[in-house]
């Protein structure tokens, strides 16, 4: 769960191997106290990482801002990388799910309603990620594009993800012939710029609208703009190599 400031609470989405989910007592005060060390500290690295990017937060400014020992830390995460790893966890099972199930949607589709609403529900799962992780959203989208070393290299690695489901989601939706013949590379890396676009302007609160209407909003322009038109409504194409005109 997200706190209010965009930061997430240690419990459920605890990754294995931290503190939070070692043995203990179910209930018991050491666990208690695991999970508020660990909540500790991934908000407070979270909060640095928004504010000033990952590669200038040190382990020093996480433990300091968080209020424990450096020793600490290191009953929680090998290294820094891990910590970010662990933040992103939860908005990778809910994103990765959601691409998965829409392009099996995808493959069972025979008409555009029916495509509509695969994509439909793959909006939905974007915009639950970013009303539970508002700030692990924004620390993806910050750091997605920088290079893979180092404390980015998961984030740049789910980017990749991403990606790479957007086009097999595109080539899925080619299946029944309900797309234009656009190369899936093309036109699924296109929506993935325009969604993470979109997320951006609703975490910097840009004068966008109710961020509620995105999901559909989106869903609706692509696809218009992406599905086959009617036979009849086609238009005639031009050769580009000055021959005659198709009659």
């Amino acid at each position: 769960m997200a706190t209010r400031d965009g930061t997430r609470s240690a419990g459920a989405d605890t990754p294995p191997g931290a503190a939070g989910s070692r043995p203990g007592r179910p209930g018991g005060r050491r666990e208690a106290q695991r999970r508020e060390r660990l909540k500790e500290l991934e908000d407070a690295a979270l909060r640095l990482f928004l504010e000033r990017g990952l590669d200038t937060v040190t382990i020093d400014d996480i433990t300091q801002a968080a209020g424990v020992a450096k020793g600490t830390f290191y009953r929680y995460f090998d290294d820094k990388a891990a910590l970010v790893d662990a933040l992103l966890e939860p908005v990778r099972r809910e994103l990765l799910a959601g691409m998965e199930a829409c392009g099996q949607a995808l493959v069972e589709a025979r008409d555009v309603e029916a495509m509509f609403d695969a994509y439909r529900a793959v909006a939905a799962v974007i915009a639950s990620a970013l009303l539970q992780y508002p700030g692990v959203v924004r620390l993806y989208l910050q750091e997605s594009r920088g290079p893979a070393a180092g404390a980015r290299t998961q984030v740049v690695e789910l980017s990749r993800l991403v990606a790479r489901h957007a086009v097999e989601i595109t080539e899925k939706a080619h299946t029944h012939g309900l797309l234009r013949p656009i190369r899936p590379a093309v036109s699924g890396l296109a929506v993935v710029g325009a969604v993470e676009r979109l997320l951006l302007a609703v975490l910097s609160e840009e004068a966008i609208g109710n961020p509620l209407e995105l999901p559909d909003a989106l869903t609706t322009l692509v696809l218009d703009g992406l599905r086959l038109p009617p036979e009849g409504s086609r238009p005639r194409r031009r050769k580009l190599d000055g021959g005659p005109k198709r009659p």
